[in-house]
């Protein structure tokens, strides 16, 4: 059943997909979830949930304008690859970097990307309030999507510093963000971003109803941002 549940959402979604792609997704997986019994990498072990909370969760985005004219995407927080390698694997032709604090996880993806043939993600070791001031990485990315579990606020003084002007970055969000949103309305703006739009999407039979906010890069950001290492969780900027 679980691989069926995938083919109809891509059908929803208007996601053309070849068996060999489609396998790749049932194997990682298969794989993720063998790894699971000794490092925690995704507290969901049911499959068919697996598909619903992290694959398609991941590519619920397949139709925005923001990842179809990205080139180069950056996944702040990936875990245990999400959204990262689901979207990387619809996308084969842009350039996925997979950012994480716990290097343990990121060896892990490393290899079931070797394994798999995976070759347009790399992964990137750090937390981001000292990779976000490095010049390799500062202001790179067309693009940056994120589940990662913080306040908007928060959460964008991790990411937008990663993000060129004219970028984008896709903020996945339950639908009871707007607390939250008005309350990073200030903390973006001091970070050169805007936000664009929220856009509210479901899936009918999958249970998944999320506002994706979606925030545009218009200026750079200043140097003293991202704070250092734990301040933007502990004092989100107001």
């Amino acid at each position: 059943m679980s691989m069926e549940i995938l083919r109809e959402a891509f059908n929803q979604l208007n996601i053309s997909c070849d068996e060999i792609v489609l396998n790749k997704f049932e194997k990682y997986m298969e794989m993720v979830l063998e790894w699971n019994e000794k490092v925690n990498l995704t507290a969901i072990t049911d499959q068919d949930e697996f598909i619903k909370k992290h694959y398609i969760d991941s590519v619920i985005c397949y139709n925005f304008s923001e990842i179809h004219k990205a080139e180069c995407v950056i996944d702040v927080g990936t875990g245990g690859g999400f959204p990262g390698i689901p979207l990387a694997l619809i996308f084969p032709e842009k350039k996925f970097v997979l950012m994480d604090s716990l290097k343990k996880r990121l060896n892990i993806i490393d290899d079931l990307t070797s394994q798999l043939g995976i070759t347009n993600v790399v992964t990137l070791h750090g937390r981001a309030e000292d990779i976000a001031h490095s010049k390799e990485h500062r202001e790179k990315y067309d693009l940056c999507v994120s589940r990662a579990v913080a306040n908007l606020a928060t959460l964008s003084e991790y990411c937008l510093p990663f993000i060129k002007r004219g970028g984008n970055f896709l903020a996945y969000k339950g639908v009871k963000a707007e607390e939250e949103i008005k309350e990073a309305h200030k903390a973006i703006f001091l970070l050169g971003g805007k936000i664009s739009r929220e856009e509210r999407v479901s899936l009918p039979g999958y249970d998944l109803d999320h506002n994706i906010i979606v925030i545009d890069k218009l200026q750079n950001t200043s140097a003293k941002y991202p704070r250092k290492a734990g301040t933007p969780s502990k004092e989100p900027l107001k």
